[in-house]
């Protein structure tokens, strides 16, 4: 279990050149190319397999989930509420088997309509780990520092104008958590960003901005967006806005 959750503290420790605002047009040219290496379905296919991929592979697959029908980001996904509550009763350091076996279960059904949340994919990392299976536990940690270094790669956001680009609002918080640093409830800035201040200045940046103007693409008339609780990182815990 420490060696699933230790993990994520060395995820940034090494910054890539590769640096990219997605391009929502060329994105979405890319990913309906069958001739293209970022055809969206064999870039699903390789990531649910737990194949290795390159930057600009979860780059096209992060942001090229927008375009498809099973994006869904204001649905309710009760299958994270069950992994909620799962994770609300296992003992961390000694869990049960059948407790293990209902959380991955759980995990992978809730991923159908979250596939790149950090928080279940950081999860399923320690169920394996816990598991035994190693093979698994070391893919979704991949995953995991893609999906991150995806987010971080896609703006600086120090500022309103270099955001960082999220498809879930939680994918924000998910990324300030896995550097280890406390937040306070976001600020809605404009109709596409959102700041979320950290609890104490770090290196004297106050928080990060976030562009979440995905999310509401495809917005219900009257639908009022509800903040789930987010997790930690390093020890599972759940952590509530405040």
């Amino acid at each position: 279990m420490n060696r699933a959750v230790a993990i994520l503290l060395s995820l940034f420790v090494a910054v890539s050149a590769f640096a990219a605002t997605p391009d929502n047009d060329r994105i979405f040219a890319a990913i309906n190319d069958v001739n293209s290496p970022f055809y969206y379905p064999n870039l699903m296919l390789r990531y649910k397999e737990g194949k290795p991929m390159s930057e600009e592979e979860y780059h096209h697959l992060y942001y090229g989930y927008a375009f498809q029908p099973s994006y869904k980001p204001l649905d309710a996904n009760p299958s994270m509420t069950r992994v909620q509550e799962i994770m609300a009763r296992i003992s961390i350091d000694t869990p049960s088997v059948h407790d293990i076996d209902e959380l991955i279960a759980a995990g992978i059904a809730a991923m159908e309509q979250d596939p790149f949340s950090p928080t279940l994919i950081n999860i399923l990392v320690y169920a394996y780990g816990a598991s035994g299976d190693k093979v698994r536990e070391l893919a979704y940690s991949e995953h995991l520092r893609g999906i991150l270094k995806t987010i971080e790669q896609s703006g600086d956001g120090l500022k309103e104008k270099s955001p960082m680009h999220i498809i879930m609002f939680s994918h924000g918080t998910d990324y300030i958590a896995s550097k280890n640093i406390g937040y306070r409830k976001g600020q809605i800035m404009s109709r596409t960003v959102e700041f979320v201040p950290f609890a104490a200045p770090q290196n004297r940046v106050k928080g990060y901005y976030f562009d979440y103007s995905r999310v509401y693409w495809n917005k219900p008339e009257n639908y009022t967006f509800k903040r789930e609780r987010t997790w930690q990182f390093n020890n599972l815990k759940p952590r509530e806005y405040k």
